[in-house]
């Protein structure tokens, strides 16, 4: 079997808590300024703490991805112990951490083989292609199929996200402040996409309703599930999650749904009270 070891940066999430004590995997910590401290992602404080933090305080927290720096020291220990890494992160287009993981890599050139992936994406939908990832190392017998394979899954994880609070949409520039107003006024929730890395608007509802609605229509518009993860703020359903539970249980009984927090490196972007959910299609047969 192949001797990978994985690496990935804390913007991924992992719906299975457990994740991280059965794969070789390495999450190393992105830093975050909230409040004029300082905390790592993950370590210094969970998800829940975090976002709980950043409500209190009247702007967006620093996101600071790991340095290139940080990324050699984590690729020296890795090729020491096995064979090859695979380095996947979030999207280029949102934070550092992909630039500095290559950069990193490139000075490992002759002494182990690495791959480093943009994931395109974050938060679930970047744990999800690390888990894909880490259940492929077993069932494929060179590097380059397992770098395949996850790129090939990067193509298949979809993202989307209602958004309550529009300030940090404003802040980042994701919406225009003319768009904000005019929102804020009437108590518009905008809808995020993922497309080629970046957080897009596409559509708007005014009530949760209707955002229930607009998420249950986004997933029927997928056949081929492999999964579905739903994404709230915190633990315990909230009132978005409750009414689609409900509805999902009337009208796609048979689809497997998890349910997860995001974390605080997505919340930096979107704001700390979005919902969401990532969905992940089932591979081709002719993926490998």
């Amino acid at each position: 079997m192949l001797n990978v070891h994985i690496v990935t940066d804390s913007c991924a999430h992992f719906v299975d808590p457990y994740f991280l004590r059965h794969y070789p995997v390495t999450v190393v910590p992105n830093r975050l300024e909230i409040g004029g401290k300082v905390y790592q992602e993950g370590v210094d404080l969970g998800v829940e703490e975090a976002l709980q933090l950043m409500a209190a305080q009247g702007t967006p927290p620093t996101v600071i991805p790991p340095s290139t720096a940080e990324y050699v020291k984590v690729y020296n220990r890795a090729a020491r112990n096995g064979d090859a890494i695979l380095s996947i992160h979030a999207s280029r287009e949102l934070y550092n951490s992909w630039h500095h993981a290559r950069e990193a890599a490139q000075q490992f050139a002759t002494q182990a083989q690495i791959a480093v992936i943009d994931s395109q994406t974050i938060c679930t939908a970047q744990g999800l292609l690390v888990r894909l990832a880490a259940e492929s190392i077993g069932k494929v017998d060179q590097f380059d199929q397992l770098v395949r394979k996850v790129r090939g899954g990067v193509e298949r994880v979809y993202s989307l996200y209602c958004v309550e609070n529009l300030t940090y949409l404003l802040h980042h520039k994701i919406l225009s402040p003319a768009h904000g107003i005019l929102g804020t006024m009437l108590g518009i929730k905008p809808f995020l996409t993922i497309e080629e890395g970046r957080l897009l608007p596409i559509e708007k509802v005014r009530t949760r309703i209707q955002a229930v609605e607009r998420m249950f229509e986004f997933m029927t518009e997928f056949e081929d599930v492999h999964e579905t993860v739903l994404i709230q703020p915190k633990s315990g359903h909230t009132e978005i999650m409750r009414l689609l539970m409900e509805r999902l249980t009337q009208e796609l009984p048979n689809r497997r749904v998890s349910t997860t927090s995001y974390t605080a490196s997505l919340a930096a972007l979107i704001g700390t009270d979005a919902h969401g959910l990532v969905i992940l299609e089932d591979e081709l047969d002719d993926d490998l």
